[in-house]
Order: C-alpha cells, then structure tokens, then sequence
C-alpha cells in the first residue's frame, strides 16, 4: 500500500512541478512532511543535501532519496518513476503544441506569466532550507537564541566563494563539506 501512495504522491509532485527541479521541493515539502506525515523537516534537509550534492536532477534524486528512506529500495524506484512520469507524459504533449503555436501571442503571454510563479517557487523552497540550517526549523517567528553560527559562517564562506572569487559548486561542496565534517565532530 505504501508504495501506491508514494507512487500517487511523487506522481502529483511531478504533475506540478511547473519550472524545474528546484520548484518541485516546497511540493515534495509539503506532501512529505505536512500531507503524510512521512519524513521530519530535519530528514528533509539532509534528503535535499545529498540530493544536489549527487549528480543528476534534484527532484529526482529527491524522489529517489526520499522514497529510499520511507520504504527502501523499491520505494525509490517507485517514487522516481511517480516523480518523471508526468514530465514525460506533459513534455511529449507541450513539445508538439509549442512547436506547432509558439508564435502566437497568447502563448508567449502564458510563459511570461508562469516566469514569476516559477521563481516565487525557488524563492519559498530556498527560504524553508535557509531557516531551517540558520535556526534548525523554518517556523515563525525565529528566535535569534536558536541561531546556529556555524552555518552562518559556512554559508556566508560559501557565497564569498562562488560569488567574489568564481569557485565552482564542486569546489565549494568539497570545501564546506571538509570543514563541517572537521569542525562538527570536533564539537
């Protein structure tokens, strides 16, 4: 039974998740731990981390980690299908209406529209991971008691890196990843 839900769930996040990967996550946020009940928001987290530190897309590797650690193996397999089949299906659809209608003003006017959405999406599943590493829950209010330094500094390190000095992801995986690794088993 499980399975089905994970396969109808996944199925809905990939149905909805209109601007990519990163727009799937506030979905697959709300479905597993508000609507189910499966996983804890800190469980999320992690799932999220190692989704884009593996190679591939996120909502994938999401889907795939996700349902891994709700009914193993089978429920990753189950879960990554659930969470591509839409794509598939939509993609196969939309490429012949765009291909066909692109030049039509109405069309064009659709995806200007969906362009904000799209990024109000991004914006909401980036705060929810912001709060959560900065205050370990992404609750309000936030209390400044609960705020967590260290990854203040790695985050703040980490921008420095990709934004002052050109640092790839890669390098700044391998870099935040070491330190966290040292300076948390150190504490």
């Amino acid at each position: 039974m499980i399975l089905i839900e994970l396969l109808l769930s996944f199925f809905k996040i990939g149905l909805f998740s209109f601007g990519g990967g990163y727009a799937a996550l506030p979905l697959i946020e709300q479905e597993l731990i508000h609507v189910q009940g499966w996983i804890t928001n800190q469980q999320f987290i992690d799932i999220l981390t190692l989704s884009e530190m593996t190679p591939g897309p996120i909502a994938i590797n999401a889907a795939t980690f996700a349902g891994n650690q709700i009914a193993g193996i089978s429920g990753g397999v189950v879960a990554t299908i659930g969470v591509t089949l839409p794509s598939v299906i939509i993609v196969q659809i939309l490429a012949y209406f765009y291909f066909k209608y692109k030049n039509i003003t109405m069309v064009q006017g659709i995806i200007q529209g969906l362009r904000p959405a799209v990024v109000a999406l991004i914006a909401s599943a980036g705060l929810t991971i912001f709060l959560t590493a900065m205050f370990g829950h992404s609750d309000w209010p936030l209390d400044l008691a609960e705020f967590n330094w260290i990854s203040v500094i790695f985050f703040s390190i980490s921008i420095l890196l990709m934004r002052k000095y050109k640092a790839s992801p890669i390098q700044v995986i391998l870099i935040t990843g070491i330190a966290g690794g040292i300076v948390y088993t150190l504490l």
